[in-house]
């Protein structure tokens, strides 16, 4: 399969023109310390390279990308991708002193099961996407072992957009940082003066995304929204450890229809979430953000980019392992996710490369 693979991703890089350039330590040290203050400062960084091509060459409905279709399919050898895929995530982050078993047995044997009763809401429907297998665990995000590991997969998403960072906490800081300038640069660029009294974070997962919104702007009150109860469990029993000026609010909901008040927020953030969601269901998250956000309100998404040249270039093994794991991540990258959002009503939609795997988009509501 590896050799199959390897000869057709070779053939569509070069196929795209992808090359990559020579970097010596010094400049990858360099340009890490760069994007670092840049980060901290909130000035604009360097822009991460886009790569030739549209989206990867392995997704949508290229030949590639029916291989690694017609591969997965395969059942028996689905099976040995997604052990394949688990592995290489764990092993990658422990190499990079994330403590994903530590962290993992800390949430499981912790009294977060009691939690979990008072925040399930039992008459919450489930979309149809959302009960399938996806990320290696055949319950999706329905599981305890799911919730117990979203926090060290998360750490791992910047250790492997900032491959060259000395820490997680290094990385963290070039990644979330940039997405936080992003919204905050397009907010008082387009939002009338209006402040950032109420956030809504969708898909929020244990509450990592929805902890950096509260600390950037921390006058403002937050919500904490995903279909997980499992997912906003864990992220409950953390923040009663944290002291803060305003309290998360987690609501176990559908990020498509939530059940909150019309015009009730000033920023609506989804961050990772639309990678894992089939295009109508994007288009229903987006649809629903413009609903509830006021006026000059903004929407931001954060996710992988279409256009990094770091994706376009992964490896047969790698993009295959990710296909594996990841039902609807054709859909997501064929869909033109910035006209998705001017047809909802957004205005002013800007696209932005934050670190060299994702981008982020925002738009605002018009007057």
């Amino acid at each position: 399969m590896a050799a199959i693979l390897a000869r057709a991703g070779a053939a569509a890089i070069a196929a795209g023109n992808l090359r990559r350039p020579q970097e010596t330590g010094n400049d990858s040290r360099r340009r890490t310390r760069n994007l670092v203050v840049a980060a901290v400062t909130g000035t604009r960084p360097e822009v991460p390279q886009e790569g030739s091509l549209e989206r990867p060459a392995w997704s949508g409905e290229t030949p590639l990308s029916r291989l690694v279709g017609a591969l997965i399919a395969f059942k028996p050898l689905y099976f040995l991708m997604k052990l394949a895929s688990r592995e290489v995530i764990i092993r990658t982050a422990e190499k990079s002193n994330i403590p994903w078993r530590e962290m993992t047995k800390q949430v499981l044997e912790s009294d977060v099961y009691e939690v979990f009763e008072s925040i399930r809401d039992l008459n919450l429907v489930y979309p149809d996407y959302y009960l399938n297998p996806f990320h290696a665990y055949d319950e999706g995000n329905l599981s305890w072992l799911a919730a117990a590991e979203a926090e060290p997969a998360t750490m791992s998403i910047a250790k492997r957009a900032i491959p060259e960072a000395g820490s997680i906490d290094e990385a963290n800081q070039i990644v979330r940082g940039n997405w936080l300038n992003a919204i905050e640069e397009h907010h008082l660029k387009y939002s009338g003066n209006c402040q950032i009294n109420d956030i809504l974070d969708v898909g929020c997962s244990v509450g990592v995304s929805t902890r950096y919104l509260a600390e950037k702007f921390p006058s403002a009150k937050a919500v904490g929204l995903d279909l997980s109860p499992y997912f906003l469990a864990v992220a409950a029993q953390k923040e009663e450890k944290i002291s803060r000026q305003n309290r998360i609010r987690w609501v176990h909901g559908n990020g498509e229809a939530t059940g909150l008040p019309s015009k009730s927020f000033d920023l609506v953030s989804l961050a990772y979430v639309c990678h894992e969601c089939p295009a109508r269901a994007i288009t229903g998250l987006v649809n629903e953000a413009f609903r509830v956000l006021r006026p000059g309100g903004t929407i931001t998404l954060t996710d992988n980019s279409p256009k990094s040249k770091v994706l376009q270039e992964l490896s047969p093994v790698l993009f295959t392992l990710m296909k594996s794991t990841e039902p609807f991540l054709d859909e997501y990258y064929m869909l033109d996710l910035e006209e998705t959002m001017r047809q909802a009503g957004f205005v002013n939609v800007h696209s932005i490369l934050t670190d060299p795997r994702h981008r982020t988009v925002t738009a605002t509501v018009p007057f």
